[in-house]
C-alpha cells in the first residue's frame, strides 16, 4: 500500500505524521487489496482544519472523506472513523456471495445472473474524486471537449462550470 501525509498550510511535525500514520495502520484490519491511501491535512482561513483521506482500493473502488474541526487531531480522528465505516460496509459487500447477481461456485469461477429489469437504475462510476480548484475545473473542461463541467470546489461544494457562447466560463 503506497501512502502519503501531505499538509497544505499545516507543518507537519513529527507528532502529527505519526499521527497520521496510525490512521494507515487502522485500515489494513479489513483485509482490502488497498492500493493507495492519502491524507491531505490543511487549514482555513477561519482556522478550521480540514482533513481529506483518499483511499484506493482495487476495482476501482475509491474512498473519498473530507472532515473540518477546529482541532487537527479531533479532524483526523473523526474522518479515519468515517473511513473505517466505508472500508467496512465495503468488506462486507465483497464478502456476501450474491450479491449484485454474482454467485462465487466451488471451483473460483464466477456465475453472473443477467437482470432483465428495464427500469433497473445502474450505478455509475465517478471520473473525479478529489475537489478541483476553478482553474483545474477549466482545464478538465477544455479536454473533454464538452459544454459543461460538474465537479466539487475546494470547500465541498458542487458547481457547474458553463462554457458560454462568446468563449467565456460561468459557474453556478
Amino acid at each position: 500500500m503506497n501512502t502519503s501525509i501531505v499538509g497544505k498550510n499545516v507543518e507537519l511535525t513529527e507528532p502529527i505524521k505519526n499521527y497520521a500514520e496510525s490512521a494507515f495502520d487502522a485500515i489494513k484490519k479489513y483485509n482490502l487489496d488497498i492500493i493507495s491511501a492519502n491524507i491531505v491535512l490543511s487549514q482555513n482561513k477561519k482556522g478550521e482544519f480540514i482533513v481529506e483521506f483518499v483511499v484506493n482500493v482495487k476495482d476501482n473502488h475509491t474512498v473519498v472523506i473530507t472532515q473540518k474541526e477546529k482541532d487537527l487531531y479531533a479532524a483526523i480522528d473523526l474522518a479515519l472513523d468515517r473511513v473505517k465505516k466505508n472500508l467496512r460496509r465495503y468488506a462486507d459487500k465483497i464478502k456476501d456471495n450474491n450479491n449484485g447477481g454474482i454467485k462465487n461456485l466451488n471451483n473460483g469461477a464466477v456465475e453472473v445472473k443477467e437482470v432483465e429489469d428495464e427500469n433497473e437504475i445502474i450505478p455509475l462510476e465517478l471520473k473525479i474524486y478529489k475537489p478541483l480548484d476553478f482553474e483545474e475545473a477549466k482545464e478538465m473542461l477544455e479536454e473533454s471537449g464538452e459544454n459543461f463541467f460538474v465537479f466539487n470546489d475546494i470547500d465541498g461544494n458542487m458547481r457547474v462550470l458553463v462554457k458560454l457562447d462568446n468563449g467565456r466560463y460561468g459557474v453556478y
